[in-house]
């Protein structure tokens, strides 16, 4: 009888031992935002006010202002009504921004819901343009630049019905996402590009009471995106074509004069095009140039490989179809381009930030955009369907398997002696892997591509989250601990300059005039599922863990010969791609990590653990129990090195979940979303540092919490991830 007391005293203990355990394994995440008097808070760090350098310019590849300041933006976007917060909103927004190093915001779609019926669409209302104002004023004091993308299909009000040729076709044409708007059309129609034109001119006329200036004179303005994911030849072009006579048939009647002014006569055409000239002849009859309506199939797949290769003997049409979408592109932008410089506006300006398919649609497309200005564009990765966390099957995939895919592979579209931006990005949840993205984007884009702006979709309150989707289930959660808790470590290694832009290691030459003959003069293919899009071709996506990868438009005709140069730096023994800067390494082996060093930073990112990682003069070891995790480590002194620093601070991270949040066993199904509060997983380390010093435990508002990490042995420390905190600081003795 005794022993079986025993026995269950003993069992029982160790159900309350691995209870106890297993609660230290995730921890509730306990800091909304940063303290004032935070260790970690960066707003000492922007260069408050925004615009004291004078306009935003392009400096070849680099972004600059007038005064010959380099910058790089870590920024966020704020949508819709968030625009407009009221005032005390206003203030706890841009000081929480600040304090986690963000110096840029990118206000997105707001015209949406800033116009109304009367006066139209092109006037944005007073109390709303007052919110906005403010917003405005306090981020610049803070040194956060603003830029506006404003046109997401600009959406008419019944005061345009008499400016334009079919108000009716229109507001019956779009879906419920977009009824009402000129996406697409706009590239070809003057009536619905005027609108767009007056409604950005306006904007930059209006005088904000708090800053004093027109918009157009203040360079804390950073720059104007003219469209908002749109092209001329994104597939809802024709879609809206198809459902808006009037518009249909001016489009048709705008290709048949420029086919006339090329070829001269319906013979000459016909010459030409051969039997593709009757190709569409069912769903098209009696196409003619006499009757103006030959139809120039405005859809990307028309354009693509996919398209050239089953229909070979139509690629004539399709390459004069290519040509003059392209030019009506262009020439809108010119005009648009022209009217936002005459209100004396002097900053950069982005054509729109979406790319047309593949093949020569696609390098048209950027074409425009780099007549225009900055290259920038958008791309997002894992997650399930739809906007709205919910359960299901999902992507649960890591970026780190393959270098260059997912958000990185966006790069692939950089373009030589232009800027290159990624205006929308983010690892989406229920992804579990999501804390891997913002360091990919900072130290990989921003880093080692030279990439000059990054902005994460989307900030849409003044604090971070409580769960890992947004409140109310939306899971484009710029305000998750996976990545705001990481952005005053991310902002730093950026803010301190000493990543370095890696060598030239693959360049596609790009001849636009070719392009009539279909021809690239490499290989080159997109996928792409939503906003999801991956790049592959001749340069092979693995080069952007090496080098810089870009296109190269050229006056002549260039073959792009197969790059040889990555040989040198993948270790096939290793499974490892070493940059040509000698600052990163990635390797591959099961499911894949990075490693950065540079003077003031370092850096681990994947499925690391049990191994013991070299960065620099420093040596980092995550514990077995911990598969993945994000380790930053960097100099709170601006551009002072580790090895002379007095403080630093390291962020440790893993996995987030709701409470309550489950997956089946191959963790490719969400069975539950859970709810609040959200848990952190746990993280543990050894780390080994080449001074002596203090390290102190932080508390998730970065506050010292009076605990200290003692030494194990000499200068080796264990970060226990039972202490629940994602923060430690370093002070060196």
């Amino acid at each position: 009888m005794k022993k079986k007391r025993i026995f269950v005293i003993v069992f029982f203990c160790i159900l309350c031992t691995e209870s106890f355990l297993f609660a230290q394994t995730w921890y509730p995440f306990q800091g909304p935002s940063l303290d004032s008097a935070s260790i970690l808070n960066a707003a000492s760090c922007l260069d408050a006010p925004a615009g004291k350098h004078g306009w935003l310019l392009m400096e070849g590849n680099d972004y600059c202002f007038a005064d010959g300041t380099p910058v790089k933006f870590w920024g966020v976007n704020i949508c819709n009504m968030g625009a407009f917060p009221q005032k005390e909103l206003a203030d706890r927004w841009s000081t929480y921004l600040a304090r986690q190093g963000v110096n840029a915001v990118r206000f997105h779609k707001f015209t949406w819901d800033g116009t109304a019926p009367l006066p139209g669409s092109t006037v944005i209302e007073a109390r709303l343009f007052d919110r906005l104002d403010y917003f405005h004023h306090k981020l610049k004091e803070q040194g956060t630049y603003a830029g506006w993308s404003h046109i997401y299909g600009h959406r008419v009000r019944p005061a345009d019905s008499t400016r334009i040729l079919a108000y009716d076709e229109i507001v019956r044409a779009g879906s419920n996402h977009l009824k009402g708007s000129t996406l697409g059309l706009v590239h070809f129609a003057e009536d619905l590009q005027q609108l767009s034109i007056e409604l950005t001119v306006n904007m930059l006329n209006h005088h904000n009471p708090y800053t004093g200036m027109r918009y157009a004179d203040d360079p804390a303005l950073s720059f104007i995106e003219l469209q908002n994911e749109d092209n001329a030849f994104f597939p809802t072009t024709l879609q809206w074509m198809e459902a808006c006579p009037t518009y249909k048939a001016l489009i048709c009647q705008k290709f048949s004069r420029w086919l006339k002014q090329k070829y001269g006569t319906q013979e000459a055409l016909e010459k030409s095009w051969g039997k593709a000239f009757h190709v569409f002849k069912e769903c098209y009859p009696d196409e003619s140039l006499a009757n103006e309506n030959i139809h120039p199939m405005p859809h990307q797949w028309y354009f693509s490989h996919d398209a050239f290769e089953k229909m070979p003997q139509y690629r004539k049409r399709l390459y004069d179809s290519a040509r003059f979408i392209y030019e009506c592109q262009q020439a809108y932008y010119n005009k648009m381009v022209a009217a936002i410089r005459a209100t004396g506006y002097k900053g950069a300006i982005v054509g729109s930030c979406w790319q047309a398919g593949d093949h020569i649609g696609h390098y048209y497309n950027l074409y425009a955009d780099y007549k225009v200005g900055v290259i920038d564009r958008h791309n997002y990765f894992g997650g399930g369907g739809g906007h709205i966390l919910k359960e299901g099957e999902f992507n649960n995939a890591s970026m780190l398997s393959q270098p260059g895919s997912g958000l990185l592979g966006t790069g692939m579209q950089q373009v030589e002696g232009r800027p290159f931006v990624l205006s929308e990005w983010m690892s989406l949840i229920p992804n579990e892997w999501t804390a891997e993205s913002a360091p990919i984007v900072a130290l990989y884009g921003l880093g080692l591509q030279g990439w000059d702006a990054s902005f994460a979709f989307a900030s849409n309150h003044p604090a971070i989250t409580s769960t890992v989707e947004v409140p109310g289930g939306n899971i484009y959660n710029a305000d998750s601990p996976l990545q705001m808790a990481l952005y005053p470590a991310l902002s730093r290694m950026i803010q301190h300059g000493d990543i370095r832009t890696g060598a030239d290691i693959g360049v596609c030459r790009l001849h636009v005039p070719s392009f009539m003959e279909g021809k690239l003069g490499f290989r080159s293919r997109i996928e792409q599922q939503g906003d999801q899009k991956q790049f592959e071709g001749i340069i092979p996506p693995e080069a952007m863990a090496m080098g810089r990868v870009s296109n190269r438009f050229v006056e002549e005709y260039q073959e792009t010969p197969p790059q040889q140069d990555y040989l040198a730096y993948y270790d096939k023994r290793q499974q490892e791609y070493r940059s040509t800067t000698g600052q990163f390494v990635w390797n591959v082996k099961e499911r894949g990590y990075f490693t950065m060093q540079t003077p003031c930073s370092r850096a681990a990112v994947g499925f690391n653990a049990g191994k013991e990682l070299a960065l620099g003069n420093i040596r980092y070891r995550l514990d077995q129990q911990n598969p993945f995790a994000v380790m930053l480590l960097t100099s709170l002194e601006k551009g002072v090195s580790l090895d002379e620093t007095s403080r630093a601070f390291v962020t440790l991270v893993s996995r987030a979940r709701n409470t309550g949040m489950s997956y089946d066993d191959q963790s490719s199904r969400l069975i539950n979303k859970g709810k609040a509060p959200l848990l952190m997983e746990s993280v543990s380390a050894r780390l080994r540092l080449p001074r002596p010093v203090r390290i102190h435990l932080l508390d998730h508002r970065g506050m010292r919490t009076g605990k200290e990490i003692k030494p194990v042995k000499g200068n080796i420390f264990y970060l226990d991830g039972s202490n629940g905190t994602i923060y430690y600081e370093i002070e060196y003795l």
